[in-house]
């Protein structure tokens, strides 16, 4: 994945309640030339202190530390010092409700005797930190101007369907978008950089949470009125058609544009399959996965929207979209559900 980053060295403070843990992130991170680990800290206690005192420019937080919990800790943090938080967790639905409450990432905590494994996850994890330091950490939440807005006319929205991309802070801005729209809404396909097992456990929580069913994406699943399909980890996600309507294709395959799901992949088959009749949505996130095939889905007749730079925890994958020409228009994140909504309506 090509990123790109400023030369100021990166403060960070390490939190973990094991002490072999602690020592093998700090030694780890301290070897990459643009990180520098200022601290350390035993529990959620002790991490308030050190980050009053030695203001780091990101933290990694370990979710089950005793005293308090670091989703607890999270709680209190954020709206005193948003600051962005990478999360190491073992635990899919721990990461979760980090990332619901604040946490920019997570990075999967690896099996200790898998030297391969450890060395992916402090490969992911220096990127991490990288592109937390980058992030917009405690923007303000509101109501979105049209809230209340969210009815579909009769008949809108046939043979259409909606692609999302996102990145980095993707998770609730994705929630953000599609939590209102009503069951009526045709079919929708997203793509969240998110590994396997994570990838199920969000679209459980987001069918719990929103008016539209809500599922990991299988080989040959439909895309239907009223159902949302997120690409699994690992599997690239695809559009087809047949004479019955939409489905997707989740196969494995290599990574595209750094990432498998890769944004790219999606949105080129969006394209190619529905054409005019589609609608493409990015969202915040690192790098440019997604932009190429947002500009292929514009040019294909497809209505095109990014979100702005004030509204994303980092503005890259829409920046680069728009730069190119790939985005039509820009909203701010509150109000792309309800701007979905008067498309579909407006019948264009």
């Amino acid at each position: 994945m090509d990123v790109s980053f400023s030369n100021k060295k990166i403060k960070v403070l390490v939190v973990d309640d094991s002490m072999f843990f602690r020592r093998a992130l700090s030694d780890s991170l301290s070897r990459d030339a643009r990180i520098e680990v200022i601290g350390m800290a035993v529990d959620a206690i002790d991490a308030m202190s050190k980050i009053k005192s030695l203001k780091p420019d990101v933290v990694t937080l370990d979710v089950e530390m005793p005293h308090l919990n670091g989703i607890d800790f999270l709680k209190q943090l954020i709206p005193v010092h948003p600051l962005p938080v990478v999360v190491v967790s073992s635990a899919p639905i721990r990461a979760l409700d980090a990332l619901d409450v604040g946490a920019v990432d997570f990075v999967r905590k690896p099996d200790i005797k898998n030297p391969e494994a450890t060395t992916a996850f402090m490969s992911e994890l220096i990127l991490k930190v990288k592109i937390a330091s980058t992030a917009h950490v405690g923007g303000k939440k509101t109501a979105s101007r049209f809230f209340g807005n969210m009815h579909l006319n009769s008949g809108a929205g046939k043979n259409k369907v909606i692609a999302i991309g996102a990145s980095t802070g993707g998770t609730e801005a994705i929630l953000s978008v599609v939590k209102d729209l009503p069951d009526t809404t045709p079919g929708i396909v997203i793509v969240q950089h998110m590994p396997p097992v994570f990838t199920n456990m969000y679209a459980q929580r987001l069918d719990r949470i929103c008016n539209m069913h809500v599922v990991e994406a299988t080989n040959g699943a439909r895309v239907e009125k009223g159902k949302i399909i997120i690409g699994a980890g690992e599997f690239q996600l695809r559009l087809a058609k047949d004479a019955q309507g939409y489905y997707v294709k989740s196969e494995p395959g290599p990574k595209v544009s750094g990432h498998c799901p890769s944004v790219d992949v999606l949105f080129e088959s969006v394209a190619l399959t529905a054409g005019s009749n589609a609608m493409g949505v990015i969202l915040t996130g690192m790098g440019a996965d997604g932009a190429n095939g947002l500009l292929k889905m514009r040019k294909a007749g497809a209505y095109t929207i990014g979100q702005d730079k004030e509204s994303c925890v980092v503005y890259g994958m829409p920046m680069v979209a728009n730069n190119i020409g790939a985005v039509q228009r820009q909203f701010p994140l509150n109000e792309i559900g309800a701007e979905i909504i008067h498309h579909l309506n407006s019948g264009v």
